[in-house]
């Protein structure tokens, strides 16, 4: 669209230009060449989005194997490649709390072929005293919502806290005891236990680690002793008797884990730390191909048996159009720079 502006405003200047001239005009093949200057792009336009995609197209995870997102995009890759006609790679660039494999996206070619799953670190990240490669509002453009996801609080079953508050008492009692696990710093998972320490006025370490598996394995192993993570990562865990869960972090109970009172009804009335997974694209990519994209997503989420799976690992499938995303967005930059202000908080460097 960006580019059938440019080409009317040049048409409109050069006929200004012409118009004014004492003498008399060009032929007519001065208009014809503009006109089909404008209709070749129109032209060139439409067939990109009719022929997208004629090649692979690489779904980015910023994590490494194990995490959310990662469960998501492999879940949801060989539907997409189904309806889009054309392979769809899923690729784990983890780092730097999601930073470099989003970054990557962000550099792409802004043509469909590279997009990202992200959770909503993308939208804390700008708020923390660390500096963001890049500018989520002006070097992404949405594609959709694809799902959220509860988080849950919990520990090791060395630990003999049998609920919150008695884990708030435990850590109070023995300050510098007890530590965190978290795929990174400044990710979803940390700040929701660092709003957890701000609520309950207690200190539990934080041990950042290099994506969700490396840290579950160490929570597992009893190398650290809590951690929230989410619903998806933590659910086969709790159920096996390797984790116990205390609390979830939404104002909502979770289907997965019916049992389990949320942080607001065990302890703090009003705590919320959602998570959600969005697709984007490098910024300027054609509408058209976005559009292509969010509706192949679209269709991927209504696969009755892709949201059952889905919904048993603890997900809560959710489309939003691009529009919608983008409010989103918006919403969420703003309620995690509110959040991080009033908690003072700053990733350790």
């Amino acid at each position: 669209m960006k580019k059938i502006i440019k080409v009317v405003s040049q048409f409109q200047t050069q006929f200004k230009r012409l118009r004014h001239l004492r003498r008399p005009l060009p032929s007519l093949a001065v208009w014809l060449i503009a006109l089909g200057l404008s209709v070749n792009t129109l032209q060139a336009l439409a067939q990109t989005a009719v022929q997208f995609p004629d090649k692979s197209i690489r779904f980015v995870v910023p994590f490494p194997p194990g995490g959310g997102n990662d469960i998501l995009a492999r879940a949801l890759a060989p539907l997409l490649s189904e309806s889009l006609g054309q392979s769809v790679v899923v690729e784990n660039k983890g780092g730097a709390g999601g930073n470099i494999g989003a970054e990557f996206v962000a550099r792409s070619a802004a043509d469909g072929y590279t997009m990202l799953i992200a959770a909503n670190q993308i939208t804390i990240n700008p708020w923390l005293d660390n500096k963001v490669p890049f500018d989520i509002e002006k070097d992404f453009v949405t594609v959709a919502q694809i799902a959220s996801v509860p988080m849950v609080l919990v520990v090791h079953p060395s630990v003999p806290a049998q609920n919150l508050k008695e884990f708030i008492a435990l850590v109070k009692a023995n300050p510098g005891k007890f530590n965190h696990a978290t795929p990174g710093a400044g990710t979803p998972q940390h700040i929701a236990f660092e709003l957890f320490n701000y609520s309950a006025a207690v200190q539990v370490t934080h041990v950042p680690y290099k994506g969700t598996g490396p840290a579950m394995a160490d929570l597992v192993g009893g190398q650290v002793q809590s951690a929230i993570g989410t619903m998806a990562s933590l659910d086969g865990l709790v159920k096996a008797g390797k984790l116990r869960a205390l609390a979830v972090t939404t104002l909502t109970r979770s289907a997965a884990m019916p049992n389990v009172p949320t942080i607001a009804e065990a302890a703090f009335p009003g705590f919320d730390a959602p998570l959600w997974y969005s697709i984007l694209a490098p910024a300027n990519t054609p509408s058209a191909v976005v559009e292509k994209l969010s509706s192949a997503f679209a269709r991927a989420l209504a696969d009755p048996a892709t949201r059952e799976r889905l919904t048993g690992q603890g997900f809560v499938p959710t489309y939003l159009n691009p529009q919608q995303m983008g409010e989103m967005l918006k919403r969420d930059l703003l309620f995690w720079q509110k959040t991080i202000k009033a908690m003072n908080f700053k990733v350790e460097k």
